[in-house]
């Protein structure tokens, strides 16, 4: 079986922005629309269509917060591009021999307007995983080992939908579910590069951090989930919970692990959104309450 296709539509706008002594903002944004909207027209679509679903102003954002940076972080994106090529083939041959991932997927890099340094997503009707390079610059993660679990995590979300046979979508609208999904690829994280892999902590002081308040982090998220308000500050970088980024995702390991009580992986992944939902909210409260050897039955 050949490897899985990679895209590579960061290369030419990379030389377009190096072409450019010192743009502006607005500048950057009109090489940047045009050069996706003629080169890679789905690519750009999509992007925009994230944002207008959300509610937000694509514009706004990228002129006040992904490209005023940009031209500053260009080595860092030509070295992550680089790096993505080669650790690609990598460590979709581990997630073949590790979780039996054999769906016809395919990857794309490139610079995008702040939709995530990874996306797993559908692309022209196959499975896809998105590498925004302006995001990874911005988190600063260029090294091998950031940048492998950052591929697997994303490859775990697509194994998750393609064990699940349906879209994740669903299941991540709901608060309780996104937990679990999230959960899952950061277990499948550490299972396809062989070892306890937390790709996106910012320091060494993430992990300890997030296992002493680990019984605030549930009390908060359930307290949001049950009200039905967003959780976002637990993803994603640009939001946190109590100034620390990506809670939401070893809050989910945390889950998964409580889950994980002899139910293979595929099991895991199939739960349906119900099941799901009373023992994520169960586990939620036993960790609110401080009862963590919920964790070890």
């Amino acid at each position: 079986m050949t490897g899985f296709p990679l895209v590579d539509a960061a290369d030419g706008f990379l030389r377009v922005l190096r072409s450019l002594p010192d743009p502006t903002p607005v500048e950057i944004l009109a090489a940047w629309d045009r050069f996706y909207r003629q080169g890679f027209p789905d690519l750009h679509r999509k992007q925009i269509r994230d944002y207008t679903a959300a509610g937000e102003d694509w514009r706004e954002v990228a002129l006040s917060r992904v490209f005023p940076p940009l031209r500053d972080r260009l080595e860092m994106m030509e070295e992550a591009r680089t790096r993505l090529a080669r650790l690609w083939s990598e460590v979709t041959a581990r997630a073949r021999q590790t979780i039996g991932l054999e769906q016809d997927l395919l990857a794309i890099v490139h610079v995008g307007i702040g939709c995530g340094a990874g996306w797993a997503t559908m692309y022209r009707g196959r499975p896809a995983v998105l590498f925004g390079l302006e995001n990874i610059a911005e988190l600063g993660w260029r090294t091998v080992e950031r940048l492998e679990g950052l591929i697997a995590h994303e490859l775990g979300h697509l194994a998750h939908a393609a064990w699940r046979g349906e879209p994740l979508e669903p299941v991540e609208e709901d608060p309780l579910g996104l937990l679990y999904a999230e959960g899952l690829a950061q277990r499948l994280e550490g299972v396809i590069v062989g070892r306890e892999s937390w790709h996106l902590a910012p320091d060494e002081g993430w992990l300890p951090w997030c296992r002493t308040h680990l019984q605030e982090i549930a009390r908060a998220y359930r307290d949001r989930a049950t009200r039905d308000e967003t959780v976002n500050l637990f993803f994603g970088s640009w939001l946190s919970f109590q100034g620390i980024p990506f809670t939401g995702h070893f809050l989910g390991h945390t889950v998964i692990d409580a889950l994980d009580q002899d139910r293979t992986l595929v099991e895991l992944a199939r739960l349906p959104l119900a099941e799901v939902r009373v023992s994520v909210d169960g586990l939620l409260r036993a960790l609110e309450a401080g009862r963590t050897a919920v964790l070890e039955s």
